[in-house]
């Protein structure tokens, strides 16, 4: 895993873009109904596979030559799980590769930006904690967009609904991929330990521990890792459909 914590230059940058006026603000978690739809982006698309009162996980494609703006979430801690493609994260000191497998934590208030440089689209998940998808501020854009608020436009996706999880409260899961090429489940952590399966890429906690101590242990079984999973925990897990 790599670690990208802010440093001097993100401070300088985000009380600049705070001093022009730049603002973020709080997300609904009972109304903003549009977030749980398709959201297009000018450089692909993103929708949320997972999401309850804390935590928020996103899947974004990032079209082939196309990237994020650089941006920054003052209050959430996010993780970038690569399943697919090959990038570039880029801050405000460097750059970072990215590729199947790649597995970054990005501290709140550490500028970032993420850029596919094909073949393909670079397909990542987003994990944020705590949950808040309007924790945005924008500094720099290729489509025009910085300073803006996340977007309101939305396009319906009835073949893949965010459904109710009936045993987590205020949970809501999306199975699959619109692309069709991964699923998301979420299983115990019994399971996850004693079936392990070949198509597995990422299991992330859905316990409350990562969100109140900023580091969610995600595990990453693609690479060879062989940690325990906690029995007594549910975890998303992402895999090949």
């Amino acid at each position: 895993m790599v670690r990208i914590d802010p440093g001097p230059r993100d401070f300088a940058a985000l009380n600049e873009v705070v001093r022009k006026g730049s603002r973020i603000a709080n997300e609904s978690l009972d109304d903003d109904d549009h977030l749980n739809e398709i959201i297009p982006k000018p450089w692909g698309l993103e929708y949320r596979i997972y999401v309850d009162d804390f935590i928020d996980v996103w899947n974004l494609r990032i079209d082939e030559g196309e990237s994020t703006s650089m941006h920054v979430h003052p209050r959430k801690l996010t993780y970038l799980l690569c399943l697919a493609g090959q990038g570039v994260t880029s801050t405000l000191t460097g750059d970072v590769p990215v590729g199947a497998g790649s597995l970054l934590r990005i501290g709140g208030g550490a500028f970032h930006a993420s850029r596919s440089i094909g073949p393909g689209p670079l397909w990542l998940v987003e994990v944020e904690a705590p949950r808040n998808k309007f924790d945005l501020i924008r500094l720099r854009d290729n489509y025009d967009r910085q300073g803006t608020a996340y977007e309101q436009d939305h396009a319906a996706a009835p073949e893949l609904p965010a459904r109710p999880v009936s045993y987590l409260p205020q949970a809501r899961l999306r199975d699959g991929s619109p692309c069709g090429s991964y699923s998301f489940s979420i299983r115990a952590g019994a399971d996850v330990f004693y079936r392990r399966l070949e198509q597995d890429l990422f299991h992330v906690p859905l316990g409350l521990t990562g969100v109140v101590t900023g580091d969610v242990d995600i595990l990453a079984p693609a690479q060879g890792d062989t940690r325990r999973p906690a029995l007594d925990q549910y975890y998303l897990s992402l895999a090949r459909a």
